[in-house]
């Protein structure tokens, strides 16, 4: 029996297989709303056989978009049309659907990656004035952010508490808080980023407490019953920043909190970083954190075959496996699988004259 495509629980959601399609932004929203482009996206990937869908990054604000293209979920307009593409899309498949939300930090106002690297001006048609923990740009090509006062970091986790509370009411299986790859909530996990000398900087506790705030927050706002779980860059890759052992304490903490599921990459806090980039880097990552905690963690990176997958699962690597190129790339990876390990997959009836028969529906 194939371990990847066996069932899991996230929290409350339950999972046929083990499967995840991790969020990669479309930049395509008009004022933060979805529009035709993500109802076709979401439409394909519900329809790929995989346990679970994770939504792109959707910003609790305008100024937490990464770009003016961006997903959000701020106000009844951006709800009402993610409750559109939403009903389109899952009419015919009953996937669980699950959320990411987001704050950008220092890395917003950006141009799409199609455009240019970098940030556009404050003053830009399509720009901005960014804000972060600190007031330290990620790089000469972004701006400078100003500092958060109190008042505006209270303000920012209510933004994620009425998101949460939109998420819920949409009928979503559950909330990934987006703490990695260098966008807010990672910007003030980072000593690198983070230079703050108040009760949000310094120490560890004080660097995570803006992080705990937001998920003790938003936990009491949907209940224990609703899945909410956590991404997370485990290192920076740059000497000093942070790092595994502070990912695994963290990792601890969250689980104590009833956090039910944590999500392992790596990087994008610092151009400074070096990353080893090959198949499977970022799988010892989630490796330490699971041995830390007894919820389910994800691994990704550079996952693209099916037995490598397969090989993670049973050697108790991790729990699920995300992917996100791969499975764009390929939007029937999960079938492909299912032939090559011998597992059975939930296929749509008008699918099935397409399928070789061993890998049908029983």
């Amino acid at each position: 029996m194939s371990l990847l495509f066996s069932s899991l629980k996230l929290g409350a959601c339950q999972l046929s297989n083990r499967i995840i399609i991790a969020p990669m932004c479309q930049y395509s929203a008009h004022n933060g709303q979805a529009t035709h482009w993500h109802t076709a996206h979401w439409s394909q990937l519900l329809h790929s056989g995989a346990g679970a869908l994770i939504l792109e990054a959707t910003a609790v604000s305008p100024q937490g978009r990464i770009s003016h293209l961006d997903l959000g979920l701020w106000d009844d307009d951006c709800q009402q049309a993610l409750a559109q593409s939403l009903s389109i899309a899952r009419a015919h498949s009953d996937m669980p659907i699950l959320i990411q939300l987001a704050h950008a930090g220092r890395k917003a106002s950006a141009y799409t990656p199609w455009q240019k690297q970098g940030a556009r001006a404050a003053d830009d048609l399509h720009g901005w004035q960014v804000e972060s923990c600190s007031a330290q740009a990620y790089n000469e090509d972004f701006q400078t952010p100003t500092e958060l006062t109190q008042q505006q970091i209270t303000l920012l986790i209510d933004q994620f508490v009425m998101a949460a509370k939109r998420s819920q009411a949409l009928g979503l299986n559950g909330i990934e808080l987006h703490a990695a790859h260098g966008y807010l909530i990672h910007q003030f996990l980072s000593p690198l980023s983070n230079s703050r000398t108040d009760q949000y900087g310094g120490s560890f506790t004080n660097r995570c407490r803006f992080l705990i705030e937001i998920f003790t927050a938003i936990r009491v706002a949907v209940g224990e019953k609703f899945t909410l779980g956590i991404r997370v860059s485990a290192t920076d890759w740059v000497d000093g920043g942070w790092d595994l052992v502070q990912t695994e304490q963290l990792a601890v903490n969250l689980a104590k909190l009833g956090c039910d599921f944590i999500h392992v990459s790596t990087g994008g806090l610092s151009p400074a970083q070096h990353i080893p980039a090959a198949p499977g880097f970022q799988v010892p990552f989630a490796q330490a954190i699971k041995a830390k905690v007894a919820i389910p963690v994800i691994a990704v990176g550079l996952i693209t075959e099916p037995q490598q997958a397969e090989d993670i699962i049973n050697a108790q690597q991790a729990d699920a496996i995300g992917l996100a190129r791969a499975i764009i790339y390929q939007p029937r990876w999960p079938w492909h699988a299912a032939e090559q390990l011998g597992a059975k997959i939930a296929i749509p009836n008008q699918y099935l004259r397409c399928v070789p028969n061993e890998i049908k529906q029983q």
